[in-house]
């Protein structure tokens, strides 16, 4: 296998965790029938406060944590002002991202240029020495390994307990469980609070594990992928795994091909994660609105 597909394969799954970790997240509000245009304000305040909390305490660890709380904090206004005061799902999730953009643009400019520990790569024993695979999947940073087990979690959490039960059936018939006693609010809320935590995870490990730095907007985009890659991975979280490298794969053909001195223009490059989107969408068209939760397609029609 020639050198460019191993660097392109190696950097869909480097760079397509940071998708995955907010792409789950959606799916797990979206499963309970909220839609949160801010994830990617979550992923720019768990960046900021991943990279922050690092630098302040030298430990990576303690800033992925901050960047979970940082996310989830912020779709906390979201799950607030959709859940309980009943505003609008689209222009909340906006102004939410708008939010997380001005917040980073004003507590992040002393971090730009300052130096912070990371993640760095840890090969697997054994597993990093396999031809191609070894590259591929086995040489990365922990917060990559750790997203590994994510998507399947989640499908098992969803589908094989009580708590996931619950979440579906919040997204899908609320009135049952309120015939059962429990509060679909208070359960859409926390979906959405969790998904927030999970996107700011996803901005901790793009600035502390795969751009090792901080600066301003540096999610570029990657939160709104992940909102489109739910509907198109139809809710299920192993194809918004898969999803999620096949953005990671066009986000590092870019810096491969450049790598090999092809002369090719950088913006049409930077564009192609976003042009795949909407060829994705354009072609399913209104079709996944089917497999769409109950209370989900309410929000999309």
């Amino acid at each position: 296998m020639s050198d460019l597909v191993v660097d392109v394969l190696t950097g869909a799954v480097r760079g397509g965790t940071a998708i995955m970790f907010a792409a789950l997240g959606e799916t797990l509000a979206e499963r309970a029938g909220v839609v949160n245009l801010g994830t990617e304000g979550s992923m720019l305040v768990g960046a900021l406060a991943g990279y922050a909390v690092a630098a302040e305490t030298g430990t990576p660890w303690a800033g992925l944590a901050a960047g979970l709380v940082a996310g989830g904090l912020l779709a906390l206004v979201h799950a607030v002002m959709v859940v309980w005061r009943r505003a609008d799902q689209f222009a909340t999730g906006l102004t939410v991202m708008f939010l997380g953009l001005g917040l980073t643009s004003l507590f992040g400019a002393a971090y730009v240029g300052r130096a912070a520990p990371g993640f760095d790569p840890v090969a697997v024993p054994l597993l990093s020495d396999l031809p191609v695979l070894g590259e591929v999947l086995f040489h990365h940073d922990p917060v990559t390994y750790l997203s590994f087990a994510a998507a399947p979690l989640m499908w098992w959490w969803l589908r094989g307990t009580r708590g996931g039960l619950l979440l579906r059936t919040a997204g899908e018939r609320a009135d049952v469980l309120h015939v059962h006693g429990y509060r679909p609010g208070l359960i859409r809320g926390a979906a959405v609070v969790a998904g927030g935590a999970l996107a700011g995870v996803g901005g901790a490990q793009l600035a502390t594990a795969y751009a090792h730095a901080w600066f301003e907007g540096m999610t570029a985009g990657r939160g709104f992928i992940a909102v489109a890659l739910v509907i198109f991975a139809v809710w299920r979280p192993l194809w918004v795994m898969a999803g999620s490298y096949l953005f990671g794969a066009a986000l590092a053909l870019a810096p491969a091909l450049q790598a090999r001195g092809l002369s090719l223009n950088q913006f049409a490059l930077d564009a192609l994660p976003f042009l795949i989107t909407l060829a994705i969408l354009a072609i399913l068209g209104r079709r996944t609105l089917r497999a769409a939760p109950e209370e989900l397609r309410r929000v999309f029609t």
